[in-house]
């Protein structure tokens, strides 16, 4: 799927004249929503100790309590939304800011719950010089020890074992079952090197993305017709897409600091996380996975039929015996709604 974004107008160029003492630029952008006050405080102060930031954009996507109230430095620059605009909308609107109103070089997303090493930016700095390729075709993102993809990715796994799996049903591969196991097995005998310096991955999350002011000029903005989930994966998709790279830093390290987000569910015999913790989550992972991928990793229509099939009618099985008939259903809308392009912020009956 290649989204045609034409290059943004009227913005001045970036990084001519812009930097002092060999040091960049850089607007770190951030979102927060709800009361996550003391995971963004820490954030907040983390980001703006390092040299090289100069503003903060921090989008407040309809938080409950008084934001504006708690901030403590003229560097951070506030939107604020009566409404949750989701990861995409909200996203789009500090970036679109930050590339707009900001002079800097750089544009750094972070969740509100990531927490940057004291060195994490000065090192992406450091690595954006030694990297080769133009500004506008190359991104760098910061590593989390607990993303094990991401682990096994810089100390020199093949990223295609993780992604862009061809003809894939919501990972759900029939003819990669034994070829998933052998590697299983295969890696508790393999001994771990050190990490790469860089490595290559084809998409990311938003948080610990560092983007050049001439990347974003080509790759546009987020599309908010995700709302929630998988927008990020499509938004730094689209350098990849335009035979640029994003390339994984271990020395750059960022830290999830809440820690509660997938911790409670516990896998228990006939039954799926999928259907036991069916929500509105579950329904915009669910339809935003099977868009993204149906457009950017379907390869064989066939073979995506019998794996989509094959999960399909496991789960439906699943559903039975684990009294969950009414989420499947629910999920069968989400595949649907994917598969279709019917995306935006869903009624609340889809939920």
């Amino acid at each position: 799927m290649v989204v045609s974004y034409p290059p943004l107008e009227g913005v001045p160029q970036a990084g001519e004249d812009t930097m002092s003492n060999n040091r960049y630029r850089v607007c770190v952008v951030t979102l927060t929503y709800s009361n996550r006050w003391q995971f963004l405080e820490q954030v907040l102060k983390r980001a703006l100790a390092a040299d090289a930031v100069v503003n903060v954009v921090l989008v407040d996507n309809g938080s409950t309590y008084p934001v504006r109230g708690q901030l403590f430095d003229d560097r951070i620059i506030l939107l604020q939304n009566v409404e949750n605009l989701g990861s995409a909308g909200g996203y789009q609107q500090g970036i679109r800011y930050a590339f707009k109103e900001v002079d800097c070089d750089f544009i750094w997303l972070l969740d509100d719950d990531n927490l940057p090493d004291t060195n994490a930016l000065e090192e992406l700095l450091n690595h954006w010089d030694t990297i080769p390729g133009p500004a506008n075709r190359k991104a760098l993102f910061s590593f989390r020890t607990d993303r094990l993809p991401h682990v096994k990715i810089a100390m020199g796994e093949d990223p295609g074992r993780y992604y862009l799996v061809p003809d894939n049903f919501l990972g759900f591969h029939l003819f990669r079952i034994v070829k998933n196991q052998y590697l299983k097995l295969l890696g508790k005998f393999k001994k771990t090197g050190p990490f790469a310096d860089h490595v290559k991955i084809p998409y990311v999350p938003y948080g610990g993305l560092l983007l050049h002011k001439e990347l974003v000029r080509e790759i546009g903005y987020p599309d908010e017709r995700f709302y929630l989930y998988v927008d990020d994966s499509e938004y730094s998709y689209r350098i990849t897409q335009r035979n640029g790279a994003i390339w994984l830093v271990p020395a750059s390290r960022i830290v999830d600091i809440d820690r509660s987000q997938g911790l409670t569910y516990h896998k228990k015999a006939f039954h799926s996380h999928l259907l036991d913790q069916w929500s509105f989550r579950t329904y915009y992972h669910v339809r935003n996975r099977m868009f993204f991928y149906s457009h950017v990793s379907l390869r064989n229509n066939f073979i995506f039929g019998i794996n989509k099939t094959l999960y399909l009618t496991f789960l439906q099985i699943i559903s039975i015996l684990s009294d969950k008939r009414s989420a499947y259903k629910k999920l069968l809308g989400a595949v649907k709604d994917g598969l279709k392009g019917n995306l935006g912020k869903a009624d609340p009956g889809k939920f």
